[in-house]
């Protein structure tokens, strides 16, 4: 599983964490029962806290994403793939929405909101 942390990234590590496996487990590099690094085992390669590895675990487990057996590790938890695409369509929308907030904001037009969307989705 790799993963790589931005230190000079404004998202927290944790959720930097939460972000690129729930990643890997929608794209299905990461499968049902698949055991995750132990927590200690992943902040020692990250070379962060542990308390931010076990963070982000339980993050993940309270998404539903894992399940963390006592005493034998955290695993991929079984996913409908409908409700985890749903799930982060709706995240999609609430940050699009305060883009636009912002833009009206700013006093961008309807119009000149569109144009800057339209760019980046071109520069992608």
């Amino acid at each position: 599983m790799k993963i790589i942390i931005n230190s000079s990234s404004m998202v927290p590590i944790y959720e930097q964490i939460v972000d690129q496996i729930t990643a890997q487990i929608t794209s299905g590099n990461l499968k049902e029962n698949d055991l995750l690094p132990s927590v200690r085992t992943l902040a020692k390669e990250l070379k962060i806290s542990a308390l931010t590895v076990k963070k982000a675990y339980d993050s993940l487990e309270e998404k539903g994403f894992t399940v963390t057996v006592h005493g034998k590790g955290t695993y991929v938890a079984a996913t409908n793939q409908e409700r985890l695409r749903e799930g982060q369509r709706c995240e999609v929308e609430t940050e699009l929405e305060k883009a636009i907030e912002k833009g009206r904001r700013y006093g961008l037009s309807n119009e000149q909101i569109r144009e800057l969307f339209d760019l980046i989705m071109e520069d992608s």
